[in-house]
């Protein structure tokens, strides 16, 4: 945000997801120098602070999840930094897209526990909830900003909360027994279906709020240089490829089974049973042959496979 620049709080969500402020598509992890035959390292290391302003629910909830992976044991230090020094400042959606598919995963399109502050659309002001200690702080900054909540306004919250899940509900799928089928599908044949119309492009894991494939690389030369990680994608024969030749993902067939299978199964299966996908809808938006994966979900309900 810049000073002279305007807010938009109209548009439905963003094209990128808010995952390169956390986890950047490109960040150093060190350099270093040879002087005088003496070879040296400097550590990157983040300071400072952010406000993510208007990130919608599946978006707090897509860095929920990235938490799982960051914050675990061994914790990424460079995640982390940016983590504890970001506030997330959330904003309601009272008319969701065709292509989102939220509440598929339990998530509450006109609320987020984990927000800092949430922004609820109401009639002509937005009611303001602030949830954790950086809110509380932040409230007691913006706090001549606010005024005491009047009846009409509580009203007008229940109408768009009620609005946002009829319209989500007539397009979410339905997810029960996906995880499980899916366990015994590795081989099955719906796979051949699906892959025939991928490009291999990786807009998808790109534009995904919750992939955080990433490869570490070093640039320089034998005097000084850097060490970096920059996102990368399992959609890329490169990804899996092995020093001596072998590729356990030879073609895209396997590239788009991981794909579905880790969304929906891999990820349950590590993190008790909360998939990798928040229903954003991006990749249904986006992926140019329609590859849908909501049209998966449906497909894998509707198959019979022994257990």
């Amino acid at each position: 945000w810049q000073e002279d620049a305007e807010v938009d709080l109209e548009t439905l969500n963003s094209l990128l997801p808010p995952k390169d402020l956390l986890f950047p598509q490109s960040e150093n992890i060190f350099s270093f120098k040879r002087e005088e035959g003496k070879l040296s390292f400097s550590e990157a290391s983040y300071s400072g602070s952010q406000i993510i302003f208007g990130i919608r629910p599946c978006d707090v909830y897509s860095i929920e999840l990235l938490d799982k992976v960051f914050l675990n044991e061994p914790v990424d230090v460079a995640y982390k930094n940016r983590r504890d020094s970001t506030i997330l400042v959330a904003l309601g959606c009272s008319k969701p897209h065709p292509t989102c598919f939220c509440t598929a995963f339990d998530i509450e399109p006109m609320g987020s526990a984990g927000a800092d502050v949430f922004f609820y659309p109401a009639e002509q002001y937005y009611l303001v909830s602030f949830q954790s200690e950086k809110g509380e702080k932040l409230f007691k900054k913006a706090a001549d900003l606010m005024e005491d909540v009047i009846t009409s306004e509580k009203n007008s919250l229940e109408k768009h909360r009620v609005t946002a899940a009829t319209l989500l509900k007539e397009h979410s799928p339905d997810l029960s027994g996906v995880t499980k089928k899916l366990a015994a599908m590795f081989e099955h044949s719906i796979w051949e279906k699906f892959y025939r119309r991928c490009l291999g492009c990786g807009t998808c894991t790109y534009l995904c709020p919750t992939c955080h494939c990433f490869d570490i690389q070093d640039d320089g030369s034998m005097d000084s240089g850097v060490r970096f990680r920059c996102w990368d994608s399992c959609m890329y024969k490169e990804y899996t490829a092995m020093g001596h030749g072998h590729n356990p993902r030879p073609t895209r067939k396997e590239r788009v089974r991981n794909r579905f299978m880790h969304k929906l199964n891999y990820y349950p299966q590590l993190f008790n049973e909360v998939h990798g996908c928040v229903g954003c809808g991006r990749c249904v938006r986006k992926c140019s042959v329609n590859l849908d994966i909501i049209q998966v979900i449906k497909e894998v309900s509707q198959e019979s496979v022994s257990q």
